[in-house]
């Protein structure tokens, strides 16, 4: 699934995206680091694996999106 950065803090190295219907969903420092990034930028699209449903859901691996 792709959605954009939203939120980045990086010393706790977690944040939030916002779907692409707007929803914002949060991501830990668990799937910040399972993705392998150094850093993100509010704005920039990414991939992320989701699992879970409702409120439930939860980010397990966020990556950059390339082409």
């Amino acid at each position: 699934m792709q959605a954009t950065a939203y939120t980045y803090d990086p010393e706790t190295r977690s944040g939030s995206v916002l779907l692409d219907d707007g929803t914002p969903l949060a991501f830990d420092a668990a799937a910040f680091d399972a993705g392998g990034l150094l850093l993100l930028r509010p704005g920039q699209r990414v991939r992320i694996d989701i699992t879970g449903d409702g409120d439930d859901r939860r980010i397990v691996l966020i990556t950059l999106q390339t082409l």
